[in-house]
């Protein structure tokens, strides 16, 4: 199972996201995690990799299973560890590898392109101080069609 680790930064009202550009979605930046390696490890390397900077005092915040099915059958299946932090140290990259880089004001996030599952990780990590575990289950064409949030998110 594929285990993949993010961040969310946000620092003065801002979050900083990646623009991945196969479907234009926006995403914490991170990534996969190398054997061997413990998550706030990845974390760290991931985001210095896809954005230049070192998060500072990354909290786990979430904690994620993402199934994607075919018809009735489980067609891939992995893991992901979100972290949260306020502070970073370095400077941003002109341009990153992996997509477009934006400080995006926190009021706009959530109108952005992304992946639902993603939109209920970013509402629920910037709104609320706990962890959240959750299960997302999509199509292979990314259509959401089941989530389990714990602790569920107040609308």
């Amino acid at each position: 199972m594929q285990r993949v680790a993010n961040c969310i930064l946000k620092v003065n009202n801002s979050v900083l996201m990646l623009k991945k550009p196969r479907r234009g979605w926006y995403v914490a930046p991170g990534g996969k995690m190398e054997a061997g390696e413990n998550i706030k490890d990845s974390v760290v390397r991931e985001f210095r990799e896809e954005t230049g900077l070192h998060i500072e005092n990354p909290e786990l915040k979430g904690s994620f299973t993402f199934i994607m099915r075919e018809e009735e059958m489980t067609a891939q299946e992995w893991m992901m560890f979100t972290f949260y932090s306020s502070s970073y140290s370095g400077d941003l990259l002109d341009v990153s590898e992996e997509g477009e880089l934006e400080w995006v004001p926190v009021d706009e996030v959530l109108q952005k392109p992304m992946a639902e599952g993603d939109r209920e990780i970013f509402k629920h990590i910037l709104n609320n101080e706990d962890q959240v575990y959750g299960t997302f289950v999509y199509t292979t064409d990314f259509r959401l069609i089941d989530q389990d949030l714990d602790p569920s998110r107040p609308d």
